[in-house]
């Protein structure tokens, strides 16, 4: 996938296809796990494969790529369940691996996100710090900073827009599209 990722369309194929076999094997346990028809692994792998295909961009190439595409495949079992009206209950000890965090990459992700934050203008930030990261309403921003709740709201969509500009122009320059 590494590869892939860098553009080599042979290599996409071929972790495709050596992935699938497991997926298929996940699948079916996972079908019978929740008492879902085998013949549902089928379906679910494919939807699996189509996310991946969509979402491979979102996965960090330095973390292992296993734990990425069983939550992908949770998700998907997850889907298939509740389009057949059954309720999901996953034992924790099945996930408990998956929610662990790494204070590193929560550091990394906060420094991220004040330097995208620290490219907008002083307003934009204020209004973003406040309702985005501070948790406070619109009402109490535009209190605070003696301005209308409509001009907060019309700052706040602006600069969210301009932070997503910012984040695909960071993937951009890393060559993470």
């Amino acid at each position: 996938m590494r590869s892939a990722l860098l553009g080599d369309a042979a290599a996409y194929q071929r972790f495709l296809g050596d992935v699938a076999p497991h997926l298929r094997a996940s699948a079916r346990r996972g079908c019978n796990r929740y008492g879902l028809p085998s013949a549902d692994a089928e379906d679910v792998v494919q939807e699996v494969l189509l996310a991946v295909h969509l979402k491979r961009g979102s996965w960090d190439i330095n973390r292992p790529i296993g734990p990425w595409l069983s939550v992908i495949l949770r998700h998907k079992l997850i889907d298939q369940l509740r389009r057949r009206g059954r309720s999901v209950s996953v034992p924790i000890e099945d996930v408990a691996e998956l929610i662990g965090t790494e204070e590193n990459g929560e550091a990394e992700d906060l420094r991220d996100a004040e330097r995208l934050v620290g490219k907008l203008k002083d307003s934009q930030q204020e209004i973003v710090r406040s309702i985005s990261l501070e948790g406070k309403d619109v009402r109490e921003t535009a209190e605070r900073l003696q301005m209308s709740e409509g001009a907060v709201r019309v700052s706040l969509h602006r600069a969210l827009k301009a932070l997503a500009g910012f984040y695909r122009a960071s993937l951009d320059e890393r060559g993470e599209q």
